[in-house]
């Protein structure tokens, strides 16, 4: 008669073993979970896919910088050609008055600043001597700050910093930071007029590279939204910016600050750049009307009024216009008004939120809501 083996006792780490006819246990949740090598190695050719990619564009900005340019505002303007074409107006003849016209309107803003900008850079430093004179003014609260610092086991003395302005040394790195090379503008507008004129054949090259059905309406669906967002983007900030455009030069006239139309076109212009435009404009309001008026608080008038005006566009009238189109998340907007701007200069601050409206369309059509979605708390 055989005899039953006794139980064998399991070994410090080791599991019981389930004895013959016993349901193996469930130890899934015991399990930590696996992450392959393949979706490692998938998740780093991204990694690296992506850095090429900002490396690439960083490198070459020359050619990207006026190609991706052209490509966002003559989306912008397709619309206005499709609008000409309708009264029988041949879409290249109506890129061509297109670009012309904007070309003309840009140089006509740019002459209302560039007279005054010359002529002030030619007075700078008997601007800067002036302008040392009246921040005397702070000597009482930086003998203060010193005596504070006295107080806390700082150093005794406290060196006023000297103003001086340079004579014309900042004007060519600063023309250069600012303004592309003839080159960069010659391919920005042969392209952007090629662009605007073939732009029906390229939606429809670009919609029947797909073969199922389902693509190729999705397809015309992203790009007709992002015609049409970009387009109204446009309309509206434009309207926008000749409207705070408008109120600086009739607040700087109102105040008496020299030059108030070049002053009001200054601010139109750097009005498109979010963000950093308004507070550019402050600055310059600043240290004109710290030069133009004898006393502090009438310098100090203009640019107060100018704050309290674009406080009122940025909160209230753009997000009322704009929001309604496409919302835009701040934090969203912000990084890519940073990235852009480190990316490609203020060329790139200003394709920042047309950059980003074509990647939240993307996103949309791509990542539809009844994807997977996290549970809500």
């Amino acid at each position: 008669m055989a005899t039953k083996s006794p139980p064998t006792k399991p070994l410090p780490g080791e599991r019981k073993l389930p004895h013959e006819g016993e349901p193996v246990p469930d130890s899934k949740a015991e399990l930590p979970p696996v992450i392959r090598r393949t979706e490692v190695v998938a998740i780093a050719l991204v990694g690296l896919l992506i850095i090429c990619v900002i490396a690439g564009l960083y490198l070459a900005k020359a050619f990207f910088l006026p190609v991706t340019m052209a490509f966002i505002v003559g989306t912008m303007l397709s619309p206005a050609a499709s609008f000409l074409e309708r009264y029988r107006i041949p879409r290249a003849v109506a890129a061509v008055g297109i670009v012309a016209a904007g070309s003309a309107a840009v140089a006509f803003m740019i002459g209302l600043i560039a007279s005054p900008a010359v002529e002030w850079s030619a007075k700078l430093p008997e601007l800067g001597a002036e302008l040392k004179e009246k921040l005397h003014v702070f000597d009482r609260p930086l003998a203060l700050w010193q005596q504070l610092q006295s107080m806390l086991g700082g150093p005794d003395t406290l060196t006023t910093p000297t103003l001086q302005l340079p004579k014309i040394e900042w004007v060519q790195p600063t023309l250069e930071f600012l303004s592309p090379t003839f080159a960069e503008f010659l391919l920005f507008i042969a392209t952007l007029i090629l662009f605007i004129a073939s732009w029906r054949e390229l939606r429809r090259a670009l919609i029947m590279h797909f073969g199922e059905r389902e693509w190729r309406l999705r397809a015309l669906r992203i790009l007709n939204e992002i015609e049409e967002h970009l387009g109204n983007y446009l309309l509206m900030v434009t309207t926008i910016n000749v409207g705070v455009g408008i109120i600086t030069g009739l607040i700087c006239a109102a105040t008496g600050m020299p030059n108030p139309a070049g002053l009001g076109a200054l601010a139109a212009i750097l009005n498109f750049i979010p963000i950093i435009g308004p507070v550019a404009m402050f600055a310059v309001l600043v240290a004109v009307g710290l030069v133009a008026f004898p006393t502090l608080g009438a310098g100090l008038l203009p640019s107060a009024l100018f704050a309290v005006m674009t406080f009122l566009e940025g909160h209230f009238l753009t997000p009322m216009i704009v929001g309604r189109r496409l919302a835009l998340n701040a934090l969203a907007v912000v990084l890519a008004l940073a990235f852009w701007t480190w990316m490609w200069g203020p060329m790139g601050a200003f394709l920042s939120a047309p950059l980003l409206i074509v990647a939240l369309i993307l996103k949309e059509h791509l990542m539809p809501p009844d994807a997977p979605q996290l549970p809500e708390d």
